[in-house]
């Protein structure tokens, strides 16, 4: 595991959209990690205060950028990568599903400089993880095998959140998606450009609809059609 005395080398970007039950905590659990040298956060036109929250921040290592109106993950998180600084990039949902202190994990293999691209599995893990639906693991470990059978890679977990990057990987990739198929898109360049890709295992603790959780079953189909749509296009770059 890295050493907690490492400079800060990470820029985390977090997508964020309707998020004043969390936003707060997630915040002050990235700024608490000793890797965060900058947090970025992309709010994709929020309606319930989030916005006026984001103002109350003032720690410098927060950067905050507003879209015009709500246009997805995905172009939130394109916005986000271009404007990161440090050495390496990891994703952050504005949540609380995904723990900050899992950071270390995420990095090991990119401070070893064993790795370009690391995923964080939820299913690979023997870290603490919230038990809820059945039909949404199903549905992710069928999505990861369709995606696995056109990348050829052996990943546990495609639509995870946890992903971190060299920063100079994720910036030179041309990412098209605005929504949640930003996941299956970025898994199939990064596996097309023959980039070494490792996965750690992570804790999760998901939450419900009632407690905020978007991503439905009509996301599941977009998912499937991007895999298909990259897969074919990339397929014989690897």
């Amino acid at each position: 595991m890295t050493s907690p005395s490492v400079s800060p080398r990470l820029s985390v970007v977090m997508p964020a959209y309707n998020e004043t039950a969390t936003i707060d905590q997630i915040v002050k659990r990235v700024l608490e990690s000793p890797h965060t040298a900058e947090l970025i956060i992309v709010d994709d036109g929020s309606t319930d205060g989030t916005r006026e929250l984001l103002e109350s921040f003032t720690d410098t290592r927060v950067k905050v950028l507003l879209q015009p109106a709500n246009q997805g993950k995905g172009a939130a998180l394109r916005r986000g990568f271009q404007e990161a600084t440090a050495d390496f990039v990891i994703v952050q949902d504005a949540d609380l599903e995904y723990d900050p202190a899992d950071y270390d994990l995420m990095l090991e293999p990119l401070l070893l400089g064993n790795a370009d691209v690391v995923f964080g599995s939820r299913f690979q893990s023997s870290r603490p993880r919230r038990v809820l639906y059945f039909w949404h693991s199903v549905g992710n470990r069928v999505l990861t095998l369709l995606s696995n059978m056109f990348t050829d890679l052996n990943l546990t977990d495609m639509e995870t959140c946890y992903k971190a990057f060299r920063r100079e990987v994720i910036q030179g990739i041309d990412l098209e998606q605005d929504r949640f198929g930003i996941e299956p898109e970025m898994t199939a360049k990064v596996a097309s450009g023959g980039w070494r890709i490792w996965e750690v295992g992570i804790s999760y603790s998901g939450r419900t609809y009632a407690e905020g959780k978007k991503i439905n079953w009509r996301d599941g189909v977009a998912a499937v059609k991007c895999i298909i749509k990259y897969g074919i296009a990339t397929r014989g770059k690897t």
